[in-house]
């Protein structure tokens, strides 16, 4: 029997592409689906360089998803200084931050309970 792709999983791979697209570092998918108390299904987390790239990283993100599936973020935060954004899909939660942002909120340290994937970097 064929498995039936559900579409986070699809909405899923259309963020990581976009975060690749943009050479996003270190991209982690959490799957929250078993930790009761967790706000989303995912959690799919990056960081680049600079302000501008952690811009260009979620613009990306969020043009691919609403080109590829027609899905825009309930919300998006943390675009005034682009050290933390955040863009809400509701069952997956996007981070994309400056290393220095991540490395202090250590949101991966937290969900640490989550079953984690690593992507690879594209330079």
């Amino acid at each position: 029997m064929a498995k039936t792709v559900k579409a986070d999983d699809v909405l899923v791979e259309v963020i990581i592409k976009g975060m690749q697209d943009k050479k996003a570092k270190n991209i982690v998918k959490i799957d929250l689906r078993k930790i009761n108390e967790a706000a989303a299904d995912y959690f799919i987390i990056c960081h680049g360089d600079s302000d501008r790239q952690v811009k260009a990283i979620a613009d990306n993100v969020e043009d691919e998803a609403r080109e590829a599936l027609k899905e825009k973020p309930h919300s998006r935060e943390g675009q005034g200084q682009n050290k933390w954004v955040l863009l809400d899909y509701v069952n997956i939660v996007v981070h994309v931050f400056q290393k220095e942002i991540r490395d202090f909120y250590e949101i991966e340290d937290i969900w640490h309970d989550g079953k984690f994937t690593n992507y690879e970097d594209l330079d």
